[in-house]
């Protein structure tokens, strides 16, 4: 895939030789205007900018100045015909990689081009080694001791070095996209990009152009050849959520993608080979949506080579306290206001709410719990408003569960067994497994707990 060079400069002859020269070894982006290059450096991943000092009323400086405070910033060269050594020193510090004067030599245009190609390329690399290395990146953002959600890592650990379709499937907010970065992550392709698609926020206008690109003129307002998701992706992972939200006649292209491996920008016929692995999510039943007719059968069948079903928060047991906790230590950083503990009082409260927002509404109801907080101890009056009257005996499961002391004193005695193997049953059940938190419900130590079990085995 050719690097995306920007070349901005509002004389047109100079736009036009400069991009008839580098357009065999370049993607190659013209702009007459800072505000049309800042258009194009927002919406295209440019590798490289290429830009005159003076732009009518406004200076190449500041336009450096926006792409180098980019997530992922280009290479700038910076060029004039009103040069001096002082004009350069500006430059460099404003992040230019060479300053050049006008006029230009060819030669030596594409030389320094190819140098910062490279550079590029370095930082890219650095950047992604950075992202492996952080503890917050992979399977280290995704927490949970359930044995629901450790099914789940071992799951993303056995599918991540494949190069199979993954259909990621769960509620609102438990992370679906947190598992495809970490399918990426694991993968062969964790040196390329993983490139996000919400299809939820893009209308059927829009939605195959986003994909595929378009070709200047193939429309209304394309003004400008502009590459798809596809080839940003080539080499690495796309993942396209909310893929229920696809439109029938966009699902027939995407099939078609997917089934040969190469694409057609809108408004041309050639095809353009693409390597790109694709997982997809979802929050909708695309049984259900094949069945009624909204989702065709055989692009379910081509995404759906292995799937993942996300857990809501509801039923991970012991994972709220776990992720809350660790909600709190990263936002009490974040807000300077670090030590911070949860009270009982707000710890019950928290483990009897349904959270029909999952994982990303506990983070919320955290970040509302540490802003309010006056002190080091979060109450349930530090918590949000829906939250203060959860409290044990109300939509968690616990309501269900008495505690031990309780069971044994008011039941049968020729029924005791079966009492408390059913009491320990739903124990284990409401605390997703884990024995220590099931103990804790029950109202017994954790030695007592495995020892009532290590008699019904």
């Amino acid at each position: 895939m050719k690097p995306v060079l920007l070349i901005v400069d509002d004389e047109k002859g100079t736009r036009q030789t400069l991009a008839a020269a580098l357009e065999d070894g370049y993607e190659v982006y013209p702009a007459g205007n800072a505000k049309a290059a800042r258009a194009i450096l927002e919406s295209e991943p440019v590798d490289l900018l290429l830009t005159d000092l003076r732009l009518g009323g406004e200076s190449g400086m500041d336009l450096i100045d926006f792409a180098r405070a980019l997530p992922k910033p280009p290479q700038c060269i910076m060029m004039t015909a009103y040069g001096s050594p002082d004009t350069a020193a500006e430059a460099k510090r404003h992040g230019a990689y060479y300053f050049l004067n006008k006029p230009l030599n060819l030669d030596e245009v594409e030389l320094l081009l190819k140098r910062a190609s490279r550079t590029q390329e370095l930082e890219e690399t650095n950047r992604e080694l950075a992202t492996r290395l952080n503890p917050n990146s992979g399977l280290d953002r995704m927490l949970g001791d359930s044995p629901q959600m450790q099914d789940i890592f071992n799951r993303i650990r056995r599918v991540a070095p494949s190069t199979a379709t993954v259909l990621i499937q769960g509620e609102t907010g438990t992370g679906k996209e947190l598992v495809a970065r970490a399918i990426h992550n694991l993968s062969d392709r964790k040196d390329a990009k993983f490139v996000p698609v919400n299809c939820a926020a893009l209308s059927p206008q829009l939605m195959e152009s986003e994909l595929f690109g378009h070709e200047r003129g193939s429309f209304t307002g394309a003004s400008q050849r502009r590459i798809g998701r596809f080839e940003e992706a080539d080499g690495g992972t796309l993942f396209l959520d909310e893929i229920g939200e696809i439109d029938i006649p966009t699902q027939v292209k995407l099939l078609r993608v997917l089934a040969e491996r190469c694409i057609e920008r809108v408004g041309s016929n050639k095809s353009i080979p693409v390597n790109v692995r694709v997982l997809a999510a979802t929050n909708r039943n695309l049984e259900e949506m094949v069945a009624a007719g909204s989702f065709r059968q055989d692009l379910y069948q081509r995404i759906n080579v292995i799937s993942i079903t996300l857990p809501p928060l509801r039923g991970r047991g012991s994972d709220v306290v776990l992720m809350a906790n660790a909600f709190l230590k990263e936002l009490g950083r974040e807000n300077r206001k670090e030590g911070l503990i949860l009270s009982r009082p707000a710890l019950d409260a928290l483990n009897a709410y349904s959270w029909p927002g999952n994982v990303r509404q506990l983070r919320t109801a955290m970040e509302h719990a540490v802003v309010m907080c006056p002190g080091q101890e979060i109450t349930p009056a530090d918590l949000p408003d829906y939250l203060r009257g959860a409290v044990p005996g109300g939509a968690n499961v616990r309501q269900n569960i008495a505690p031990m002391d309780f069971v044994l004193e008011n039941s049968p005695t020729y029924n005791l067994k079966l009492v408390e193997q059913r009491t320990i049953r739903l124990a284990l059940q409401a605390a997703g497994g884990n024995r220590s938190e099931a103990a804790r419900l029950l109202g017994i130590d954790r030695r007592t707990l495995q020892r009532k079990l290590n008699q019904f085995s």
